[in-house]
Parts: structure tokens; sequence; C-alpha cells
């Protein structure tokens, strides 16, 4: 097996640990209080550690500012969603409306971009919109804000990855520094609008706090290595690795356990994006669709 592809496989891993991390301090912190130090914290590892060849210095200085901040934008908005996603309902089925997000750039790129979909795109767009009924049910059991949420997550991860397209040749630093700043001062307002009471939380929420965002940077440096010794059409499959990850997590530490309809809407979901990738590796002869270069 490629090396690239290993390290992909355990960036998502790492990934969907972090993720795990956050879920289990659902309850205990605010949204924007989780969101605030994960981005903190992820923020000074990959201070500690810019990308080969650029320096922090002047990161704010873009060549498409306005591509850059929008990109910075929903990044950050799509950040605070997923937190919320992952601490108010199953893994699982977050992660099953989030993986909308390849399906819903297929769906973009023809609005905005003018793309042409032909028949096998549309079929794995419905293929993925089955499988998250199977796994949601709506009408069967109780919906929750989450769910929403997860579905806006998936929808502006969509359009990071559309506009990621007009920025091929900005600088790392600059795209991860504004959105590392989008996310410390939006978040960062909103815990003090939001705050009540505070109360000092003992020593495992700071650890989880420093193990989340750990996770994040960890996780974004080794998918930036995998990008480096592997294709970008090797790699973009392994991410749907998360799936297995969220059953296991959620099975383990938070007493959730899909049924064999949610295991067959997750295959689905899973299958759909998987043909999503290999419809646009056939047609251009590369995958331009990279998931989640996220905070």
């Amino acid at each position: 097996m490629k090396s690239g592809i290993v390290l992909a496989l355990l960036a998502y891993a790492v990934y969907a640990w972090g993720d795990g991390l956050i879920k289990g301090m659902g309850g205990q912190l605010s949204v924007f209080e989780i969101g605030f130090f994960n981005i903190l914290v992820a923020g000074v590892f990959l201070l500690l550690f810019p990308p080969p060849g650029e320096q922090w210095r002047g990161f704010w200085r873009a060549a498409r500012p306005w591509s850059v901040h929008a990109r910075a934008a929903s990044g950050t908005a799509a950040g605070m969603g997923s937190v919320f996603a992952f601490t108010t309902i199953p893994l699982a089925e977050a992660y099953a409306l989030i993986f909308l997000a390849p399906l819903f750039v297929t769906l973009l790129s023809i609005v905005m971009l003018k793309e042409k979909v032909g028949a096998w795109r549309w079929a794995a767009i419905v293929a993925g919109f089955c499988g998250v009924l199977l796994v949601v049910r709506p009408g069967f059991r109780e919906l929750q804000l989450g769910h929403l949420a997860g579905v806006v997550v998936a929808l502006l991860a969509a359009l990071s990855v559309v506009l990621m397209r007009s920025l091929a040749a900005e600088k790392q630093t600059t795209m991860l520094g504004v959105l590392v700043s989008y996310g410390l001062v939006f978040n960062g307002i909103a815990v003090v609008l939001t705050a009540q009471d505070f109360k000092l939380p003992g020593w495992e929420i700071p650890v989880m706090l420093l193990l989340a965002g750990a996770c994040t940077a960890v996780g974004h440096r080794l998918q930036l290595l995998a990008t480096r010794l592997s294709p970008a059409n090797d790699i973009a499959p392994t991410h749907y690795s998360q799936i297995v990850w969220a059953v296991v997590i959620g099975a383990a530490f938070f007493a959730e356990y899909p049924d064999a309809l949610s295991f067959a809407g997750l295959a689905l979901v899973a299958g759909s994006g998987l043909l999503t990738l290999m419809r646009e590796r056939v047609r251009l002869g590369q995958v331009r669709w990279l998931w989640r270069n996220r905070l």
C-alpha cells in the first residue's frame, strides 16, 4: 500500500478521535467554547510547524482576498455546525449527513460553475440522499437541530471546496491563518455574548480540549503530507474510513449502535461519494474534490 494512503488513513482516524473527544465534551461546554479552544490549540500547533517553505509573517496578504475570506467564513460556520452536530446526535448520523458534501459539490458546480452533470453523477446524488434517509429515517424518529446542522455543514463544506478551486495558487499560511483568525474571533465573541455563570472545569476538560486540538492539527499535517506522497485521486476515498471509526467510537464510548438499515444507509452514502469521485477522475483525469480542509 502506498505510504500516502497509509498516512491519509491515519489522518482521518486522528480526525475521528478528535471528533469523538468533542462529542464527549457536549453538555459540559458550549459549542462556542469547544470551537474556540479547539481552534486555539490547533492554531498553536500549526504556528509552531508552518507548511514547508512558508512563513506566517504577512499571512493576511492574499492574492484573492475575497475568495480567501469567503472560504474562511464558510469554514468557520461549518466548524461551529459540526461541533453542534457531534454533541447532539449520534456520531455515525452526523458523519452520514456531513458526507453529503461531495454531492453538494456537484450541485453547486452546476449552479455556480455551469458544469454539465451526467447520468452517473445524478445517480450518485440520488443514492447518497437515499442513504441518508435510511440512516436518519425522518418520520420514523424525532429529528433534532443536530441533523439540520449536519446538512448545513455539508453544504458549507461543499461551498468551501468550490471556493478552493480558485485558490490553488494561494499560500497555505494565508488560507490557514485567515481561517484560524476567523474561528478565534467569531467563537470568542460568541463565548462572551452567551457566557453565563463561569465554572472552572475539572482537569478532564482541559485535557480533552488539548487532545482534540492536537488531533485537528496532527490530522491536518498528516493529510498534507499524504497529498505530497500520493496523488489526490488515490487519497480522496480514504476519508470514508471515518464511517468505520464513527461506528467504533460511538459504540465503545457513547452506546450508539447502528441497526441494519443504518449500516445499509452508511454504505450507500460512502458508495455514492466514491462513485462521484471516480466519475470526476474519469471525466477530468483528476479528483477535483478535497473533503474537510478544516480546523
